[in-house]
């Protein structure tokens, strides 16, 4: 009896075994030592089966070997000794399974335990990938009555579907009982056809499908006969099938080799640790080394090696030909187990600096007796300078001397080499050459033997010239430290060989390879970047004629995993509520919860665990996650209490487990009532009412569920009162009467033929309230398309949202009477042909909202309202854009007109007065226009006869409408009014007169314009302005001749009220136009700036000052009339010494003096236009908070010291003349809170007080140095340094002695005139405009800075600003003038400047 144990480690890892490109599943969880051995057949047990296994049949013993007893017994006694030998010998090998069993587990046990440790989950990438076969299909060619295994390996996400066909028909093994078999595990799907016929021979394709698109893989499969059975036998290359079998033994791979780089010249190893069962010396696992998808030999270059531990591929001379994808295959008692990672091989440090790296894949081509075609691929340059050529080299093979076939470097990459002999064997390399040297000389090629071959490889393409540039480059993340680039392959390929990436760091103008050997795909993974750093990446193509040119870079992209970190990319929340739904003794159904937050993607996975009730230990239940929030957990022990708990999983991982439930004793179910329902949910959540949905209970009883009861409480309280008296049918209910605000609980129970069952779960509460702004759903008929319609607008809504529509609450899905759209908020259900059987409530509810959800009742009154509006507006008669209207025209003719959306030009009408025909004269004027749809009657004397009832009857073609106007009573005198006005506007008219009176606009500069037309005017008509019969004088005269005046009135206010006249007036005659803003018209020119104001206002700004924190919110103009309103929290604030709010002409803001904890919060402005209301927002609250905080605690302190820091008032000069012999005093105003330090220097030496140089400092405040009969030695640079605890300030004085007799030099730039004898210097007048200065550099102490001297040409002294100028917000406000105290540099070691209360705008 055979028998097959599954370890237990085997069975927890079940997701694919993948290369680099593939995702890793990380749910881990130890198991205990016991559950594992409880899986496993008794050694009693094995051991029988394999004496039974082993016996022989009885041998008959023929007559002539006839034995006597004695024989017999001597021979049946060395029976029993050879089977005990086999006895003790099938214990020895059972002892070493179970103990190599045993020595599995405990390293994994080992290695799980590591990994809780260390509590590193490595979330890889989870990003949308269409499906990329990493291993393709291969070919095989097999012995008739063989089977053949084809199989490739896949990846995608979502996971690709595979779908087999031959010949291009579907491959379905139900077609063919026992012919066919589809595999798909460990991530390679595999098609086996048993017993091949010649029939089977045929190509085989692999087609992968997701969302994001199909792939292809095709092989094909030829079957022989053998010889002698009809058929050749010759199979060509096809290897011998005994070379590749299964291997009998149990193999799991545990260390597995990683993304790796080399450099040439080195070595590197690849291994793969493993655990085989049974572990036997002599028989060790079946291996297969593949890279980028071709079978590699044990070579030199490439030494393996295998064992019951590890397997090995040992690269002792690294070249760039070994990089590349590769993979270990490895095959086992039930299949295969494989894993792949990528090589990268950099070039090594050339001869020379500058020069190319080396070439690569060097090979022989088009072989003959004296000459071969050697073709290579080029080596990737990036930095280096372009390569002019290549030089080939040969070796005899056995000797170490190399020839240079060539003289001069041949451009492409491939030579023909000549003069070779007959029958010598050779081996090739090339090196490529740059203006900066030659590069490393290439592996060499494979041996090549000058024949004259019957046939030999030729090298194909024959097309010149270089590839295309590749087309766009996208760059996604991958992991932590590798990114996804994908490209578009080239317009004109041209034989393509590969391409080469090259990267390179945002910032940084230096390339780097990614990939040293062409890559023949147009998606590639690069490694071994910085985590945290961008990049930006480029494709070449590259064929035997050189590279292309760069494609474009890609955008940047920073290396990080692609599920991110944030919280949006969490983990879900524990379930809860986890409750026993049924037990049938050997089995529990749970259902629970969902995460109270799912982590900022779908839930789409729980496991569940469970435990006896007195264990620690937890199992896992399922090893697949399941999607629905219930699971039923089988081979439980009956009478048992277990717990259980749930967790919960995304698209970032799988989160924390849920507290235990309660212990839930697992035993049958006889009762014969139903079991709980469960999954208890709410929609339509109003003030008053709200709808409760659940789910039907999994154990139904000894009879179907006939209906139900549902209990309801408000929250804390055990009184539940049951609001249905009869049960429901259906599984939803629409509760009535709540309370607004008060929150409820549910439960709901089951009814059948034999009673009422178990009360489910309690229900979450839920309060009666409705979310804000909420919607109800809308029926309606589209005025364009005549479709009836059922719309809502959610009131909240998210990128994960979806509208789901049911009727009576069950969903609708793909239903042909009905068509669901959705647009932003809004989603539409539309009938397509609406009828009765569409009566019903519809509901709708939008996931991943807090409950957004309504429903709308379709009655067979509104279905028929609505029906009739569809067929009038899909079956138009003769539509009307206007119904007949009058218009009164110049003269005070009165106009009667309608407009047909469409008229032909057969169109007949006829228009009836007080039911008598008008035809045209008579005063009457009748005209049509068929291409406006206008007819018109023009009544050329209108009068009190006139009145009465209007009609136009219109027939085109069988089409018929009319249209009536009552011209009678009011509205009649309003017509005669008019006419008779526009008569007497004729006669005005005459004269110069307005066109149009006055009216005002508002410029996109918030500037009122004042405005009117004139017409009938020359060049003596005069025009004049007047405010209150104030005459108002513009800057710029009126021009009547343009026909159009106009006063701007700019930064409009209240004081801009009042009546506004315009007077125009000539010999002819005078008109008078009148305006009166106030009132009503104030309002308006208010709204209408606030319109403009606020449609340019910017978003909140934060400013901090020392008072406090300014938001402050730009605009074409403000001005305080605006309607504006400031928010905290939505309530609106008020001004106060807390919150100060004003604003500028340019500017609104408001300023938070002295800002706490207490105004942390979301702020908004509404700028109201009567009409619309313009809202900006600032969240100020978290780090914006704490930033701004900080920064206002730091201009407080810096004002404060600004304020308090020593400082020169006043009174020094930037130079003094004087004649020696004079005294000098230099006296100054100082001050500084505390009383600041004075020091005097002349040329950078501190300033000692003798007799010929006193120094003072009286009361604090006056600093002097005085300089008794001075001389030419005095001259100099004197300067004084004043400074405190807070900062300070250092002034520069020129003084210059002449002597006397000699003429007074000549003043200079910025030099003041001569100083009068013993006073002191002149002090400065009115300071000029300060001028830019440079920000001065501090100097270290005692060690004055140069003199800095000013820029104004003035006699008198200047003084210097402290600080820059700060510039302008923007270009329309004026300059703010900087503060001018004396002129002076500050200390050495300044506060920082504060920020100007007022930066530009965005």
């Amino acid at each position: 009896m055979a028998y097959k144990v599954i370890p237990w480690y085997k069975k927890k890892h079940v997701s694919q075994v993948k290369s680099d490109y593939a995702y890793h599943h990380t749910k881990h969880a130890v198991k205990q030592h016991t559950e594992r051995k409880s899986s496993f057949i008794s050694v009693s047990q094995v051991q029988a089966q394999a004496e039974e296994a082993m016996t022989e049949p009885a041998y008959v013993i023929p007559v002539f070997r006839q034995r006597t007893a004695e024989e017999t017994e001597e021979y049946q006694r060395v029976a029993t000794n050879v089977g005990k030998g086999l006895s003790v010998i099938q214990e020895e090998l059972h002892r070493m399974r179970m103990a190599t069993k045993a020595q599995v587990e405990s390293l994994e046990i080992e290695r799980e335990v590591k990994g809780m440790m260390t509590r590193r989950l490595d979330l890889l990438d989870e990003i949308p990938k269409m499906p990329d076969f990493l291993l393709a299909l291969r070919s095989h060619a097999v012995w008739e009555k063989t089977p053949v295994k084809l199989f490739c390996t896949v990846e995608g996400n979502p996971r690709p579907i595979v779908k087999w066909y031959k010949g291009g028909v579907p491959v379905n093994p139900l077609n063919v009982p026992g012919k066919y078999k589809i595999e798909s595990k460990y991530g390679v799907h595999s098609l086996i056809i048993s017993r091949c016929m010649v029939s089977d021979t045929a190509e085989y394709s692999a087609v992968a499908t997701n969302p994001h698109g199909t792939a292809t893989s095709k092989a094909m499969v030829t079957v022989r006969r053998p010889a002698g059975a009809g058929e050749s036998s010759q199979l060509g290359l096809v290897p011998h099938l005994t070379d590749i079998h299964p291997s009998k033994l149990e193999v799991s791979l545990l260390d597995r080799f990683r993304v790796s780089f080399g450099v040439e010249g080195s070595s590197i190893s690849l291994v793969c640790t493993m655990v085989v069962v049974p572990d036997l010396p002599n028989v060790p696992p079946y291996a297969q080394w593949y890279r980028d998808d071709k079978l590699l030999k044990p070579s030199k270059l490439a030494e393996m090696a295998v064992s019951g531990s590890a397997a090995r591929l040992t690269l002792p001379h690294l070249a760039k030909d070994d990089e590349g994808l590769y993979t270990l295959r490895i095959f086992t008692k039930d299949g295969t187990a494989e894993h792949s990672a990528y090589l990268f091989v950099s070039d090594a440090t050339p001869f020379a600096a500058g020069a190319p790296g080396a070439p690569m894949s060097v090979k022989a081509y088009d072989i003959n007796s004296d000459y071969v075609l050697v073709a290579w691929k080029p080596p990737n340059t990036v930095n280096e300078a372009p390569i002019s050529g290549y030089f080939v080299d040969r070796c005899e093979a056995g000797s170490d001397t190399w020839v240079q076939c060539n003289d001069a470097p041949v451009k492409v990459c491939k030579y023909p080499v000549h003069g070779l002999s007959v029958g010598h064997s050779y081996h090739f390399r090339v090196r490529a050459v740059n203006s900066a040297g030659i590069s490393r000389p290439s592996r060499k090629s494979d041996k090549v033997t000058a024949l004259d071959a019957a046939e030999s490889e030729r090298l194909q393409g024959t097309e010149e010239g270089v590839p295309s540039a590749p087309g766009k480059v996208a760059a996604t993340r991958n992991t932590k430290s590798s990114v996804f680039v994908q490209w578009e392959a080239p317009k004109h390929l041209k034989n393509l060989v590969g391409y080469y990436i090259d990267g390179r760091v945002v910032g940084s103008k230096e390339w780097f390879p990614c990939n040293n050997k062409p890559f023949k795909h147009t998606r590639f993974v690069v490694h071994g970047l910085i985590p945290g750093e961008s990049y930006v990446f480029r494709v070449q193509a590259v064929n035997i004629f050189g590279l292309s040119d760069e494609s474009q870079e890609s955008s940047p992209i920073s290396v990080e995993p692609a599920l991110g970190k944030g919280a949006e990319y969490a983990t879900p929340s524990a379930p809860y509520g986890i409750t026993m739904l049924s037990s049938d003794g050997s089995s529990i159904t749970l259902a629970w919860r969902s995460p109270k937050h799912c982590g900022g993607s779908k839930v789409n996975a729980y496991y569940v665990d469970e435990r006896d009730a007195d264990s620690l230990v937890w199992k896992e239940v399922n090893l697949t996650g399941v999607k629905d929030r219930i699971c039923t957990v089988d081979n439980l022990t009956e009478g048992t209490f277990y717990e259980f708990r749930v967790q919960a999983g995304n698209m970032a991982g799988v989160g924390l487990p849920s507290a235990p439930s309660l212990p839930m004793k697992c035993e049958a179910w006889t009762m014969e009532q139903p079991g709980p329902a469960y999954d208890l949910s709410f929609s339509e959540v109003r003030s008053h009412s709200l709808v409760i949905l659940w789910k039907a209970p999994v154990y139904s009883g000894a009879s179907a569920v006939s209906g139900y009861f549902v209990d309801m409480a408000k929250k804390g309280s055990s009184e539940f009162v049951t609001l249905n008296q009869e049960a429901v049918t259906h599984r939803y209910l629409q509760v009535t009467g709540l309370e607004e605000g008060e929150t409820y609980v549910f439960k709901v129970r089951a009814v059948n033929a034999n009673g009422v069952g178990r009360a489910s779960q309690l229900s979450e509460p839920v309060c009666a309230r409705a979310l804000p702004g909420t919607h109800e759903i809308v029926a309606g008929v589209d005025e364009e398309t005549g479709d009836i319609f059922l719309s809502l607008e959610a009131c909240e809504i998210c990128e994960t949202s979806k509208f789901v529509w049911s009727k009576n609450y069950k969903p609708i899905g793909d239903c042909p009477r009905v068509a669901v759209t959705a647009k932003g908020r809004t989603s539409r259900l539309t009938f397509t042909n609406p009828d009765k059987d569409d009566l019903g409530k519809y509901s709708v509810v939008v996931t991943d909202t807090d409950g957004v959800s309504a429903s709308h009742t379709l009655t067979e009154d509104a279905l028929n309202t609505m029906l009739e509006l569809s067929y009038a507006i899909r079956h138009p008669i003769v539509p009307l854009k206007h119904g007949l209207n009058y218009e009164v025209l110049e003269k005070g003719h009165v106009r009667f007109w309608l407009q047909a959306v469409k008229l032909s030009p057969s169109v007949s009408y006829r228009f009836i007065v007080n039911n008598k025909e008008v035809t045209s004269g008579e005063g009457h004027k009748m005209s049509h226009d068929v291409a406006t749809g206008i007819i018109q009657m023009t009544v050329d004397n209108f009068t009190r006869a006139s009145e009465g009832t209007y009609t136009v009857q219109i027939h085109d073609g069988k089409a018929k409408v009319q249209s009536s106007l009552v011209l009678v009573g009011d509205v009649f005198k309003v017509a005669l009014k008019e006419a008779e006005f526009q008569r007497k506007e004729h006669i005005r008219k005459q004269g110069p007169h307005f066109s149009e009176y006055l009216y005002f606009t508002v410029t996109e500069h918030c500037t009122v314009m004042l405005a009117c037309k004139v017409a009938n005017v020359k060049k003596e008509t005069t025009f004049h302005w007047y405010k209150e019969e104030d005459e108002i004088v513009p800057d710029t005269p009126p021009n009547v001749m343009s026909g159009a005046c106009a006063l701007p009135i700019p930064l409009f206010s209240r004081k801009d009220q009042g009546v506004y006249k315009a007077v125009l007036s000539d010999d002819r005659g005078k008109d008078t136009s009148v305006l009166d803003i106030s009132g009503q018209v104030f309002d308006d020119i208010i709204n209408a700036i606030a319109q403009i104001a606020g449609a340019s206002a910017s978003e909140l700004v934060l400013q901090c000052t020392p008072e406090g924190i300014r938001l402050q919110c730009y605009m074409n103009y403000y001005t305080e009339e605006m309607k504006t309103v400031w928010k905290h929290k939505e309530s609106k604030i008020s001004s106060s010494e807390k919150m100060r709010i004003g604003g500028t002409a340019e500017m609104a803001w408001m300023q938070i003096c002295d800002p706490s904890d207490k105004e942390k919060g979301h702020y908004s402005i509404e700028i109201s236009d009567g009409v619309k209301t313009h809202t900006r927002t600032f969240d100020l609250s978290g780090q914006a908070y704490t930033d701004a905080y900080e920064e206002y605690l730091r201009l407080k302190a810096a004002a404060f010291a600004e304020k308090n820091r020593g400082r020169v008032v006043g009174g020094l000069p930037d130079v003094v003349t004087i004649m020696e012999e004079k005294s000098l005093s230099l006296t100054c105003t100082v001050w500084g809170e505390p009383t600041p330090e004075v020091t005097w220097f002349k040329n950078e030496q501190e300033v000692i007080s003798t007799e010929h140089a006193k120094l003072t400092f009286d009361g604090s405040k006056f600093a002097s140095l005085v300089i008794d009969r001075v001389t030419p030695e005095d001259s100099g640079k004197y300067s004084i340094n004043v400074r405190n605890k807070y900062g300070g300030e250092f002034v520069e004085i020129t003084v210059s002695v002449y002597k006397h007799g000699e003429q007074i030099p000549e003043h200079k730039l910025g030099q003041p005139k001569m100083a009068t004898p013993v006073a002191t210097s002149v002090p400065p007048k009115s300071p000029a405009p300060p001028s830019k200065t440079p920000t001065p550099t501090p100097s270290k102490a005692h060690t004055p800075a140069p003199s800095v001297k000013s820029p104004t040409p003035a006699s008198t002294p200047v003084p210097k600003s402290p600080t820059p100028t700060p510039k302008s917000p923007t270009p329309k406000s004026p300059t703010p003038k900087s503060p001018t105290p004396s002129r002076g540099i500050k200390s050495p070691t300044p506060p920082r400047f504060m920020k100007s209360p007022t930066p530009p705008r965005k």
